[in-house]
């Protein structure tokens, strides 16, 4: 029962798509998060962002293609989390395998990649003509959550 529902718990956190922060403009976000968000990131566009809770959340762009990103800091500046759209084919090997194996006749889309710490995972859209899937993997192909969509 425990493990349903940190998964459940997990699926929300990943595809929430109701933005709980409030929007805040970059005057209002500490200094030195400012600082290391253009030292960490300096090609950042389209900057938007947000107070989510006692974190501070920055979504942007980068590339010629407009990259979306979505990154979460503490109060002393830290990255806590870090949410990036890429593409399929840089999901690790054994990701891949698991979904040309078991999803082969599915079209793969909306893939990203979501790092905390040390830890990643990967969530993405399965789709075939009727059914549609919002599957999160960890960076060994094992399937953490999967929801219809």
């Amino acid at each position: 029962m425990k493990r349903i529902a940190l998964i459940a718990s997990f699926a929300f956190t990943c595809f929430a798509t109701t933005a709980f922060g409030q929007d805040i403009s970059q005057s209002q976000v500490p200094s030195v998060i400012v600082n290391n968000f253009q030292q960490t990131f300096p090609k950042a566009n389209d900057i938007e962002w947000e107070l989510d809770g006692e974190q501070y959340k920055v979504e942007f762009e980068t590339g010629l293609l407009g990259t979306d990103h979505d990154v979460w800091f503490d109060k002393t500046g830290k990255v806590t989390r870090h949410k990036e759209e890429i593409s399929k084919s840089d999901l690790p090997k054994k990701v891949l395998e698991k979904i040309n194996s078991e999803y082969s006749s599915y079209r793969v889309d909306d893939v990203k990649k979501i790092s905390e710490g040390d830890k990643a995972t990967y969530t993405l859209e399965l789709k075939k003509l009727t059914e549609e899937w919002k599957v999160a993997f960890d960076s060994e192909g094992n399937v953490l959550s999967k929801l219809a969509d």
